[in-house]
């Protein structure tokens, strides 16, 4: 089977206005009860989704709410334990630099929710959590945003290296070397704090060459004109001469009363191997980013297709 769009959660698409994500662990009191209520909720989760497309008043925003919710390699080994899992499932363990860490942190059900209108955003979670709240502890809920045109916290167009739209499906989703799991997806979620005075305290052209690109027009520096660790540089990974490409949906966070601001790092991939990848020379390079950044949370989840929540709800896996 070819790789379909139409079956898969909302991975390759819309980073949206108002984000919110989510990460939930499991009290894992009841195996069984717990697992029922999952299966429940695969179907419900659908329906939800579906219903709010209709319900939302602008017009203008009519079908805008993407919604992804995925599972860990904790929780599918304890939901699921007799049953397949991905081939690139594994629990997220701290990687290490030369200076720098990225932790890894709890979590066995992630939401990435986004939409034109906050109200939309507040009713999808509110009505997952009616079904989910018994079963589960949040570990974490952050709310995102659109930044002016798309830009980072930091100033300049986030994403200039994802894929384009068109080709954005086979970056993302899983293909037939997992056909089990087909249209399915790796997500990587992940909390950066940044020092946000000793950023903008650089000149800009201090921080076009630690980014890679010029802040206002996003044309790419020449490779002289960068850092050696510039961001670009850092996180570009290559296998057998060829660019590795992933579905970011990075977007700001902030608490800008308090001064907590930071970005959430979203990662959609057709191999979980390539997000990695990155990673590890972002750490082996000391990305600049790392410099005035503080890494606080990273998991790897696993995004079902349709048809794998279905089976899921019809006791399948």
């Amino acid at each position: 089977m070819a790789i379909d769009p139409k079956k898969a959660q909302d991975v390759w698409k819309d980073i949206g206005e108002h984000v919110q994500f989510t990460v939930l662990k499991l009290k894992r009191e009841d195996q069984a009860h717990e697992l029922e209520v999952i299966r429940e909720f695969c179907d419900r989760y659908q329906a939800i989704i579906r219903s709010l497309k209709i319900r939302d008043s602008n017009p203008q925003a009519e079908s805008r709410l993407k919604v992804t919710f995925g599972f860990s390699n904790a929780a599918w080994d304890y939901l699921f334990p007799n049953g397949p899992k991905p081939k690139e499932l594994e629990t997220y363990t701290e990687l290490k630099g030369p200076k720098y860490k990225m932790p890894a942190s709890e979590g066995d059900l992630f939401f990435h929710i986004r939409a034109s209108n906050e109200a939309v955003v507040y009713e999808a979670q509110t009505q997952f959590m009616r079904f989910l709240r018994d079963v589960t502890e949040v570990v974490d809920e952050t709310k995102g945003f659109r930044y002016f045109e798309g830009r980072a916290i930091i100033g300049f167009i986030d994403g200039t290296e994802a894929p384009e739209v068109e080709k954005a499906a086979d970056y993302a989703l899983i293909g037939d070397e997992d056909p089990t799991f087909e249209n399915g997806s790796y997500a990587f979620a992940q909390k950066w704090l940044h020092n946000m005075d000793f950023w903008n305290k650089l000149k800009t052209e201090g921080q076009e060459k630690a980014v890679g690109r010029e802040k206002f027009s996003d044309i790419e520096l020449e490779d002289e004109d960068k850092f050696k660790n510039a961001h670009n540089v850092s996180s570009k990974v290559e296998i057998d001469g060829e660019e590795q490409k992933i579905i970011r949906m990075n977007v700001p966070f902030s608490d800008p009363a308090s001064g907590k601001t930071g970005t959430y790092f979203m990662g959609y991939a057709r191999h979980w191997r390539v997000t990695k990848m990155m990673l590890q020379q972002m750490l082996d390079t000391s990305d600049f980013l790392l410099t005035f950044s503080k890494i606080l949370s990273g998991q790897l989840f696993f995004i079902p297709s349709k048809d794998t929540l279905d089976d899921i709800t019809d006791e399948k896996i």
